[in-house]
């Protein structure tokens, strides 16, 4: 079916214009880390700064801002943007041979209305991270990470929720595409520092075709707002980067591919620990399905990079399945069956066993080498207060990841 997107009043059948794009997507492959938990919060990533509230009801930035002083939560907040990624991580990001970094965002940042406690300020930091990012050769992936409403009920939505509502209300959705259309007039002339911009983070596309049939449509938005910034025919360079929506690339066949569509990347997240038959599994067999994940990465009729993923091979990181809940690992998550203890599991690497840190070099391995049979991987995350094997940073420093992403040890492992 072709489809016309109406823009600023302008109705545009999609014509393809050799764009040129801020970094050669298809022929050098995308090797990358995400800021998570700066300029959006998450439990796990900085336990402390929800430990430190003493109040069990702060569970995601939208709480963190509700349930106590707004002035408190104000200081608390500039000190962690102004710390928590800085210039050197920059400096380090480039030095270790990558080449993007993912940069989640939430709407609040740009609209906080009827009463929303969200406290903003972010946005001075979205800018410098685009400044360092010129300054050491990185290109910015723009990542809406929370909506209106929220996506997906995950506190990393900014607003834990059992049931997401972005979907049930056009409100939501207006807003939304009021803030990819707002990044994507800012940045349009600027696809060397930001080639990409995600307009939405995991939409829960698993509570059935209500959600789908909306973050559809929202794609098709999306693409016309980012491509047509301008209010004129005139056409932008920038990337668009869909999410998935937790369905297997058979889903996406043909959608919004070439040749009535230009520059549209496929985020695919991949992670072994979010259920108890993962957190079960052997190190052999973790490998085993990370090396099996590229016949579907290599199926998609779009580019496809693996956004998120991790070396971690449990869920025992504190708070990572939420503020409060247990891991099934260790069979302190409701329903879980106990698999062992999370001793030295979690935690600083420097308490890791010599076997433990091998492992982790072979799964990061195995990921790195199949996610780049397909367009290339980003990994979460860059820091970690007290989870180094979710942490780049950690990994370089403890030996599971090389120094350079293309140092492998084990490159025969999915063979």
């Amino acid at each position: 079916m072709l489809f016309t997107a109406v823009v600023y009043g302008l109705s545009l059948v999609h014509s393809i214009n050799a764009l040129t794009f801020g970094f050669p997507y298809g022929s050098q492959k995308v090797r990358g880390v995400n800021l998570g938990g700066w300029l959006v919060l998450e439990p796990w990533i900085t336990p402390s700064l929800f430990d430190s509230t003493g109040d069990s009801r702060i569970v995601d930035e939208y709480t963190f801002g509700q349930y106590q002083d707004r002035a408190k939560a104000l200081a608390t907040l500039k000190k962690h943007w102004d710390s928590w990624i800085t210039e050197a991580d920059f400096k380090a990001i480039a030095a270790a041979g990558l080449n993007h970094v993912r940069l989640p965002i939430g709407y609040w940042a740009f609209d906080v209305s009827g009463g929303e406690p969200f406290v903003q300020g972010q946005l001075p930091y979205l800018t410098k991270a685009i400044t360092w990012a010129q300054k050491y050769g990185l290109k910015v992936i723009i990542d809406l990470h929370g909506v209106p409403g929220s996506q997906n009920g995950y506190d990393n939505s900014g607003q834990k929720k059992s049931y997401p509502l972005w979907h049930t209300q056009q409100s939501n959705v207006d807003r939304s595409n009021a803030i990819i259309k707002r990044i994507a007039s800012t940045y349009k002339d600027m696809t060397g520092a930001v080639p990409v911009i995600a307009p939405l983070n995991e939409p829960a596309g698993y509570f059935g075709d209500d959600v789908m049939r909306v973050v559809r449509q929202y794609w098709y938005d999306s693409y016309g707002n980012i491509r047509w910034p301008y209010r004129t025919s005139r056409q932008s360079n920038t990337v668009v980067m869909i999410h998935d929506a937790f369905q297997p690339s058979s889903y996406w066949s043909n959608f919004m591919s070439w040749p009535n569509w230009e520059g549209v990347i496929m985020d695919k997240h991949v992670y072994q620990v979010f259920s108890v038959a993962e957190n079960q599994m052997t190190n052999a067999q973790h490998i085993q399905t990370a090396c099996a994940k590229a016949a579907d990465l290599t199926s998609n009729t779009l580019w496809t990079v693996v956004g998120e993923w991790s070396p971690a091979p449990n869920d025992c990181a504190k708070y990572l399945n939420a503020r409060g809940v247990g891991s099934r690992y260790d069979g302190t998550y409701p329903g879980s069956t106990r698999v062992g203890s999370c001793d030295n599991l979690t935690g600083s690497g420097a308490n890791f066993t010599t076997e433990y840190k091998t492992f982790l070099r072979q799964f990061w391995e195995a990921q790195v080498i199949s996610y780049e049979k397909a367009q290339g991987w980003i990994q979460w995350t860059w820091k970690a207060e007290n989870a180094d094997e979710w942490s780049y940073q950690a990994g370089l420093k403890y030996g599971w990841i090389p120094q350079k992403p293309t140092d492998l040890k084990y490159s025969n492992i999915c063979i």
